[in-house]
């Protein structure tokens, strides 16, 4: 019997010639990376239990600054400086405000055949180029960092055949948003996600990791997709031509999945999750009309220079109401300076929005948090009460073109009209 793509990382990860679900592996880790939410949970737990015996490779372990950045307190200064000064006392690469924390390893660090974990949820977006991926708790993360391994019990997988291209006003936000819907927010409970099929091949890199990383909102452990001569392309753009590219995997086609879905992209159309679930899934023409108070372009689900170009693809020779407040974020360093030299910034400004710098933002309510009363249509993660701001908010999921359209005219909008 053959292995999935999942089962084929866990097992080389694991050194055994083969990995079933349900089977517990002690796999080696490739890259362990936290960021300024929890960080600083993880370094009293080394100080006070682990410090002699020291860190595994720490040229593999990623400090990332980026949920509060820059900082809105004294506290939450406090506890950056001690992910700074740990950093720099154990040689760990640290990226402080350089961007979201699932962009960079994306950009800079994860390959095909990597194991990632995260101290984060929506570490899976590492998955996109063929990479197992997943987030974990402070204590595990310490584990990992310590001792360059971990356990983890190997998911059953879901395969989803995607066919067909998308259609004008329809996007990767949309493709997946519909996969949660069906799913729901525990359909895939510690399960992995593998995308496939013609369809996926034809996406890119960058709509790939839109797919991928909001597996965890229908309860993955992770989520992948194979890896091909766009991974690599992308790779060496953004790594350089001499880029380690890893090893690219298959699953086998005699491989089990526990269940398949099939989507033809082509008879999809633009969705929003409604308040105040992910897995509220909907069609935008259903909530068309809906008055907003706020737009939000970024995080690590939407906020690469894909998701720019579509948001300002709407925006260009059109401005945002003046009763809205649209804020994008670019994901990293790198897609800001892409945007500036693509002018799209331009675009953003002469629209009426405003750009801030390369952080989670408004998806983790640190910046343009909503008030009681806000409604806010955002191409972030989650949609809970208070994950922007106040727990008297609301709070819609939809892909860039929407949340653009929507602040062009104030009320939800169907993109499809500025397309």
């Amino acid at each position: 019997m053959g292995m999935t793509i999942t089962e084929k990382l866990l097992a080389r990860a694991a050194g055994v010639p083969h990995a079933r679900p349900g089977e517990i592996l002690t796999v080696d880790v490739s890259w362990c990376m936290t960021n300024d939410a929890t960080t600083h949970i993880s370094i009293d737990m080394f100080n006070a239990r682990l410090k002699e015996r020291g860190i595994h490779a720490p040229e593999r372990t990623v400090f990332v600054i980026d949920h509060n950045v820059p900082s809105e307190s004294p506290t939450t200064t406090a506890t950056q400086n001690k992910m700074r000064a740990f950093a720099r006392e154990h040689g760990i690469p640290l990226h402080d405000g350089e961007g979201v924390c699932h962009q960079l390893i994306l950009e800079e660090y994860a390959k095909p055949g990597d194991v990632v974990f995260g101290a984060d949820s929506h570490t899976l977006t590492a998955g996109a180029v063929g990479a197992f991926a997943a987030g974990v708790g402070s204590t595990d993360f310490v584990a990992a960092m310590v001792t360059g391994q971990t356990w983890v019990m190997v998911p059953p997988t879901i395969r989803i055949d995607v066919e067909g291209t998308l259609p004008e006003g329809v996007f990767a936000k949309d493709v997946v948003l519909h996969m949660i819907g069906d799913l729901g927010a525990d359909g895939a409970t510690y399960k992995a996600i593998e995308w496939g099929g013609p369809g996926v091949q034809a996406l890119n890199t960058e709509q790939r990791a839109t797919l991928v990383n909001m597996g965890v909102e229908a309860g993955a452990k992770s989520s992948v997709v194979e890896p091909d001569e766009e991974t690599l392309r992308y790779l060496r753009e953004k790594r350089g031509a001499d880029v380690d590219t890893g090893e690219l995997l298959a699953s086998d086609p005699d491989c089990v999945y526990e269940r398949r879905l099939t989507y033809d992209l082509s008879t999809l159309e633009p969705v929003v999750a409604y308040p105040h679930n992910v897995d509220n899934i909907a069609p935008v023409t259903a909530y068309e009309g809906t008055a907003v108070t706020t737009g939000f372009v970024g995080s690590c689900n939407s906020g690469r220079i894909e998701d720019l170009r579509i948001a300002a693809g709407v925006l260009r020779g059109r401005k945002v109401l003046p009763e809205v407040k649209l804020i994008v974020a670019p994901a990293s360093k790198s897609v800001y300076m892409q945007a500036l030299k693509e002018g799209l910034m331009d675009v953003f400004l002469e629209s009426g929005a405003m750009v801030v710098n390369s952080n989670c933002s408004v998806c983790f309510g640190n910046q343009g948090a909503i008030g009681e009363g806000d409604v806010l249509i955002s191409t972030g993660t989650r949609n809970f009460p208070g994950r922007s701001g106040s727990q008297k908010g609301e709070i819609f999921l939809a892909s860039p073109a929407t949340v653009a359209a929507t602040c062009v005219g104030g009320y939800i909008t169907d993109p499809r009209e500025f397309v």
